[in-house]
């Protein structure tokens, strides 16, 4: 049975975050210090503590250099606008404000440098492939921002040492979870300006946008940054999908804190790990809809044309009467979710609609299969559906029955009969 690990983002998501959430679902802080013990970084330790938000009780991962709270989970160099400590924003990340002091006494390792201290950890060889690739799609996202060469990108924040924990960390802590599948919530984001560096950004910041990559976003109440380049590149490089809890039996519970306490939501990263259970004969499926009155209703046919070749499960025409009291049709298209844009750009190119409407709902679907029958005529295709086990239903297929109605000169309906009959011989025998 396949393991899965969700990551449940309504407060966001940073890299001290989903550490904590890890370790209070069990991940060994000792087995944690060990893998990041060896990235030979001195005067650096780390802690883990329990903390309540908003009254939830979660764990708040904690790095020290030098008896002085380092912790920048947020700052990769995808974000280099925060190069130093500065006051922390929603999750604790360092942004600059105008006139900060900057300490320089922060070492800014390059790339290679960065390499060659992974190639000292404690991680497998996977790991240590793993952790090398996250830092890189960091500087590509730099380079990408800034227009400039991935060799020439100065990397600010990837030499910091916060930086480089928070990646191998959870390198580590998802070899340790060993989850076959990993599944994120829809993000949210915050909202309102970061101050930077380079001056005021709008949430989610340039470099979080282009790490989130197509993953789905919205913004809340807290007017925060929520979501930080460190989380961006977590849930965009180990998460294959973006939705509700999957149908999952739970084993594991974690919740990571952020820095800040806001008393009405709980700043926490919620992490489930379990066991997938399969959805008892149901799966998830987006409803479109939209009502058409002015349209040639000949080329309704070609609409359902095109919508079943995009993807479409069901489509149908029901008619409806409209204001103004003009008749009209409504087009509703069921569809699984990850096909509903191709579904949303054939109804807009090809009908004269000028919005939709849509929503996600579960089905439930007995079990179904194609069985063949012989009668006296030919072969007749069988639609058996089942539930528990049980045949429910039996029907033979239409167009089977019509043609070898046409080849016998009977009627569809004796056909039907004889099918039916030959179908039922076939299941006593």
């Amino acid at each position: 049975m396949a393991k899965v690990l969700y990551f449940d983002c309504f407060s966001g998501i940073s890299g001290d975050m989903a550490l904590g959430a890890l370790l209070d679902a069990g991940l060994p802080l000792e087995a944690l210090k060990g893998a990041l013990g060896s990235l030979a970084l001195p005067g650096v330790h780390i802690h883990a503590h329990k903390v309540l938000r908003a009254n939830v009780s979660a764990t708040h991962f904690v790095v020290h250099e030098h008896d002085h709270d380092v912790h920048d989970d947020h700052q990769h160099p995808a974000q280099h606008e925060a190069q130093h400590p500065a006051p922390r924003t929603q999750h604790g990340t360092r942004h600059h404000a105008p006139g900060t002091q900057h300490d320089h006494s922060h070492p800014h390792r390059s790339l290679p440098e960065i390499f060659a201290l992974i190639d000292k950890s404690a991680l497998r060889p996977a790991g240590r492939d793993r952790a090398k690739a996250l830092f890189q799609r960091l500087a590509e996202a730099e380079a990408a921002i800034h227009q400039m060469p991935v060799e020439k990108v100065h990397l600010h924040e990837v030499g910091a040492l916060d930086s480089i924990i928070d990646i191998v960390g959870i390198v580590f802590a998802m070899e340790w979870a060993g989850a076959d599948r990993v599944v994120c919530s829809p993000l949210n984001v915050g909202g309102g300006m970061v101050q930077s560096a380079h001056g005021l950004f709008p949430v989610p910041a340039p470099a979080t946008v282009k790490l989130l990559g197509d993953a789905p976003v919205y913004s809340g109440t807290v007017q925060k940054e929520l979501v930080t380049p460190t989380g961006a590149l977590i849930v965009s490089s180990y998460a294959s999908a973006f939705g509700p809890i999957p149908a999952m039996a739970i084993d594991k519970v974690g919740y990571g804190a952020g820095t800040r306490d806001d008393g009405a939501t709980p700043n926490v990263l919620r992490v489930l790990i379990g066991r997938e259970t399969a959805r008892a004969h149901g799966d998830r499926v987006t409803v479109v809809e939209c009502e058409i009155d002015d349209m040639n209703p000949q080329i309704f046919g070609v609409v359902m044309d095109q919508l079943y070749a995009a993807g479409a499960l069901e489509v149908f025409y029901v008619p409806v009467q409209m204001k103004k009291n003009r008749p009209g049709t409504l087009l509703t298209v069921v569809v699984a979710p990850e096909k509903r844009t191709a579904i949303a750009d054939v109804i807009f190119r090809e009908t004269t609609t000028i919005g939709l409407r849509y929503h996600d709902m579960d089905r439930e679907c007995l079990d179904r299969e194609i069985v063949k029958v012989e009668t006296l005529i030919g072969t007749v295709r069988f639609k058996v559906a089942r539930r528990n086990g049980r045949v429910v239903n039996a029907v033979p297929e239409f167009e089977d029955c019509a043609k070898l109605a046409t080849a016998s000169q009977l009627s569809v309906k004796e056909v039907q009969a004889l099918a039916v009959q030959a179908y039922g011989k076939a299941q006593q025998g």
